[in-house]
């Protein structure tokens, strides 16, 4: 049996494993998800679930073919991201911990658009950390390139299910966030939670 097969085989369960433990954990995506499905609905949510799939997915192919190494070539343009993820967060959190009714008023609130998900994962925290992890430590292959595709494949048939847990939940709560004062508390707790989730990023910057 060809070496690269034997590779894949016996790493793949380790890919699975990590895919399935980074994505259903807390985090900036699934905290705006549950957020998003109390807020808007599963069904309403769903082009920003494909958005982070296909993020995650395509951030993960960027580093496998030479952005991980230029970032630890040139690691100031690594500290510039995350001073960019801290901003961009801190602004999210406020627009979650600001939000009211359920219902949108007059199209002046709506969930995260697909393109808008996408972009969101080249500055958020935990997306970094997931690739850079994957890419250096789990091997489908010896090809670094395609490990980079296995892995990002890993991520689309694992992830896309856990984060879509955290939708389907937030959208369970509707009905018991109906009361304004409910729903505002509720959105400024996950506003506090979306900023606590950027400890690691800023304890890294003081550093």
């Amino acid at each position: 049996m060809p070496l690269d097969i034997l590779l894949t085989l016996s790493a793949l369960p380790a890919g699975i494993m990590f895919a399935l433990v980074t994505s259903i954990t807390p985090g900036p995506n699934n905290t705006m998800l549950l957020a998003s499905g109390v807020n808007f609905g599963f069904r309403r949510t769903v082009p920003h679930l494909l958005g982070i799939s296909a993020g995650v997915a395509l951030l993960m192919l960027s580093v496998g073919f030479g952005l991980g190494e230029a970032f630890r070539r040139f690691p100031m343009f690594y500290t510039a991201l995350e001073v960019a993820s801290v901003v961009y967060l801190l602004y999210l959190a406020w627009k979650i911990g600001t939000s009211g009714e359920i219902q949108a008023r007059k199209g002046e609130r709506r969930p995260m658009r697909f393109y808008e998900a996408i972009a969101f994962q080249w500055i958020n925290p935990k997306a970094w950390m997931m690739v850079l992890t994957a890419a250096t430590t789990i091997h489908l292959s010896t090809d670094f390139g395609f490990n980079a595709l296995m892995m990002a494949l890993v991520f689309c048939a694992i992830g896309f299910p856990c984060i879509c847990v955290w939708a389907a939940f937030g959208t369970s709560l509707r009905r018991f966030l109906s009361n304004p004062r409910w729903l505002r508390a509720f959105n400024i707790v996950m506003a506090s939670l979306l900023v606590l989730s950027m400890y690691p990023i800023v304890l890294h910057l003081l550093g």
